[in-house]
């Protein structure tokens, strides 16, 4: 026995020992944000890696009930217009944690960053926008949607401006308002430090393009026209808008819809201005889902923009899988196992977060309240051009004449505004777009069931307000009203 405590006194000695040693040697140097390069590194991870599509997609009017599919509560919810009684990928509750988790890494590279501003300036500039940028998602599905003269009293989101470094931190969620001013502070302080030499695959990143492009988004939703009109522009430098859309009527009109799927959201397409891997089931879902599209809604959504008068777009790629599943290839999902060997693992998919048409439609919609029609049908035929089967400029052009006449109305204006949304709608189909511009113009949605009744989303219904997690409560955070 007295040999043994021995032994054991001994060994707790040379543990005391060794761990004391062990705790005076510098941490890995990996591990130390010290360089320009080890920041850039960690800004991989502040954009947030989950996905919207399923929640916004099944909440607006491009869904039907098909009586038959693929059920899944974050499809299945929105459509009744309940909360989301899930918290895995695809739901609203594990989006609002991928943009908080996306904040803490800004908000941590903004903390290196302030050590030595010229060394870190690029990456500053990337750490605000993506910053901006995730509170901006956050305020427009988990608040009321911005209107000057509700937002200063509209409940908002927290605003995190700093690491977190207690356990239980409070967050307060202040109003609309306030989230908006910091939005443009951070956008508008960041966006001219970013530079894009300082990205191997700038795609993946917020490039000076990327930025102008949420900085179009987001005006749009401030109702600051002009400004829209500045910053789109900026992502066409040379007006060179064909160039950068995707090629539907022409190269894509010759792809499968494999090849469509493995092309939609590769880095290599110019229309897509920044992409951001996401978690997510949604790649596999969106075509059999039983709320979604179904032939009446593809009628409807992809075929009615006939203005032009030629073949209508996206005709050649729909597709269709099994009864009355219509789909376009976009969402394609790649698997990733836990290790070499292993069977289980995670679904994943890449997410257009910013593409160049939508920078086009918002210039064409801020043209409309400019009340420049000339420009607004500019950017209209650009865009057909690219997406109408055989175009003939000649044959397909569209004039505020057909505008009024497809449209049955003498108001320029409200036929130039019909008509982008209506191209709108029909490019981000499945894509979960379109939830934006119903709560920009308070659309009422009305959800028709293959047995029962219908159900209404009237403009004022809280039920347009994603609800904020329960876990959220216990950083102090009051929950939308029901």
């Amino acid at each position: 026995m007295q040999k043994l405590l021995s032994y054991t006194s001994l060994m707790l000695l040379l543990i005391t020992v060794s761990c004391k040693k062990f705790l005076e040697q510098p941490p890995d140097n990996r591990a130390v944000l010290n360089s320009p390069e080890k920041v850039a590194q960690l800004l991989g991870t502040a954009y947030p890696q989950a996905n919207y599509m399923a929640f916004s997609e099944s909440i607006s009017d491009n869904v039907a009930d098909k009586g038959v599919g693929v059920l899944d509560r974050t499809n299945i919810d929105p459509f009744f217009f309940r909360d989301v009684a899930n918290i895995e990928e695809d739901s609203p509750e594990f989006y609002w944690n991928a943009c908080y988790k996306a904040i803490a890494a800004a908000n941590q590279a903004l903390e290196v960053c302030a050590t030595d501003a010229k060394k870190y300036a690029a990456q500053k500039g990337e750490a605000l926008v993506c910053r901006a940028y995730a509170h901006f998602m956050l305020v427009t599905f988990f608040s009321k949607v911005y209107d000057p003269a509700t937002a200063g009293n509209d409940p908002g989101i927290p605003y995190v401006l700093k690491p977190e470094k207690v356990v239980f931190e409070q967050y307060e969620r202040k109003t609309v308002r306030y989230v908006y001013e910091m939005i443009e502070k951070d956008l508008t302080e960041g966006l001219p430090l970013i530079d894009d030499k300082e990205y191997s695959v700038p795609r993946y990143h917020f490039t000076k393009a990327a930025a102008h492009a949420f900085a179009s988004r987001f005006y749009l939703f401030k109702r600051e026209y002009s400004k829209v009109v500045d910053h789109a522009s900026n992502v066409f430098p040379n007006n060179n808008i064909v160039a950068l859309l995707r090629p539907w009527n022409t190269e894509y009109r010759v792809l499968t819809y494999n090849e469509l799927w493995a092309r939609y959201a590769k880095a290599t397409e110019p229309a897509n201005l920044l992409l951001a891997e996401a978690r997510s089931l949604w790649g596999r879902n969106y075509v059999g889902i039983r709320y979604g599209l179904d032939a009446t809604k593809s009628s409807e959504i992809l075929l009615a923009p006939n203005v032009t008068g030629g073949t209508r777009i996206f005709r050649y790629q729909l597709y269709t899988s099994g009864t009355n599943n219509y789909f376009l290839p976009k969402v394609n999902e790649y698997f990733v196992r836990e290790s070499i060997n292993a069977e289980i693992g995670f679904p994943y998919v890449m997410v257009p977060l910013f593409t160049a048409e939508e920078v086009l439609f918002n210039r064409a919609e801020a043209n409309v309240f400019l009340n420049n029609i000339n420009e607004v049908l500019t950017d209209l035929n650009a865009y057909a051009s690219t997406r109408i089967y055989n175009y003939n400029e000649g044959a397909h052009v569209i004039t505020a004449s057909k505008i009024r006449s497809f449209y049955r109305t003498s108001d320029a204006q409200q036929g130039a505004l019909q008509a982008v949304m209506d191209f709108k709608r029909a490019e981000f189909v499945q894509e979960g777009m379109r939830w934006f511009d119903l709560l920009r113009y308070r659309i009422p949605v009305t959800h028709t069931l293959a047995e029962g009744p219908s159900r209404t989303l009237k403009a004022d219904d809280p039920m347009r307000v994603f609800q904020i997690p329960d876990a959220a409560r216990l950083a102090g955070i009051a929950q939308n009203p029901r």
